[in-house]
């Protein structure tokens, strides 16, 4: 598969993401060596597994490395000492 295709997928990625309720995440899609990097943080681990779906469907067939977090939502465990 040539550079440019990859470029152009990658990019309707992007557009896909941003239309969809994914666009505020921030995720970002790089090539890099001939491998698609997908990088960013989400808000929970139903929003991970949306987005890991998405980017799977739209770049089938190309190698993908994911480095997604979830951001911890909960509240502190114990009282802050001031």
């Amino acid at each position: 598969m040539n550079a440019e295709n990859v470029e152009y997928r990658v990019a309707h990625l992007h557009d896909r993401l941003a239309a969809e309720e994914l666009g505020e995440l921030g995720v970002r899609a790089e090539v890099r060596a001939g491998a698609v990097v997908v990088t960013g943080t989400v808000p929970s681990a139903q929003c991970r597994a949306t987005l890991l779906r998405v980017v799977e469907e739209e770049l089938a067939g190309l190698t993908v490395h994911s480095d997604i977090v979830v951001a911890e939502t909960a509240g502190p465990d114990r009282a802050e000492e001031l």
